[in-house]
């Protein structure tokens, strides 16, 4: 059986990420956040962006946990029914002329992301794989296009195919919480607009998750397609003669002329 830790292991073998990867957890009503888990507004003095809270445990290693007091967004807010999704927001305000051309558009927007209803959460945990004190219910991985690429080839290992992922560009915290867990499928996140500005996440990182019932099946994908040769950091290939200027190639000709 694969462990978060055995996961966490293997992950930073083959992918080498710059920051931790990470277990996801919705905690339901009466759910317990894990322990030493750190509260934002509790323990950090202010509200944050749920971006922010996966951005802080995957680069401090730390585990955050997030109840509706701790959370400032409020499109996270809307999503995760902390808040009732009021007329406003279900008519398409927040996306309408940032994202969206009209209402219609912008309502079309919010009905695309996943949401929760209110009361259906309680909070959002997130913190490192080998650190967290549970099993996780989603792994989340960020990295750059190659290293996603990679988990992607893991993904595909066992059954082929093509794995199919949309985006929206917004609410990223939607997709990287509730998509892969409600669908049981990995996802490959583009990160959004908020996960750029307030998670500070750079412009050449992207993000992976997958169930954590997935994970054995990730650790093998990944073993064996680096057995095969497909492997991270990507191998270039090096070995050809190159090109080089006139002036080069005319200090060769004299030397093989004598």
């Amino acid at each position: 059986m694969t462990t978060p830790a055995d996961l966490a292991r293997v992950l930073d073998r083959y992918l080498r990420t710059e920051t931790f990867p990470l277990g996801v957890l919705r905690l339901g009503p009466g759910g317990q956040a894990p322990a030493r888990a750190k509260r934002p507004l509790r323990d950090m003095g202010t509200r944050i962006a749920i971006c922010q809270g996966i951005s802080i445990a995957r680069r401090y290693g730390w585990t955050v946990a997030m109840v509706p007091e701790d959370v400032a967004c409020p499109v996270a807010k809307a999503v995760f029914g902390f808040e009732e999704p009021v007329e406003y927001y279900t008519e398409g305000n927040l996306a309408a002329g940032m994202y969206a051309r009209d209402l219609p558009a912008g309502r079309r927007m919010e009905e695309a992301l996943e949401r929760c209803a209110p009361g259906e959460l309680e909070g959002i945990a997130v913190g490192p794989l080998e650190r967290i004190d549970r099993e996780p219910e989603t792994v989340l991985v960020y990295g750059n296009s190659a290293q996603v690429l990679r988990l992607v080839n893991a993904a595909l290992w066992e059954e082929g195919g093509s794995l199919p992922s949309n985006f929206s560009g917004r609410a990223d915290c939607s997709d990287i919480v509730l998509k892969a867990a409600r669908t049981g499928r990995p996802q490959v996140i583009l990160p959004c607009y908020g996960d750029r500005v307030f998670g500070m996440t750079a412009d050449h990182e992207m993000a992976f998750t997958f169930p954590f019932s997935w994970a054995a099946r990730i650790a093998e994908g990944l073993e064996q397609t680096h057995r095969a040769g497909v492997r991270y950091p990507i191998p270039q290939f090096l070995r050809f003669e190159p090109s080089f200027p006139p002036s080069y190639q005319k200090l060769e000709s004299i030397w093989r002329s004598g």
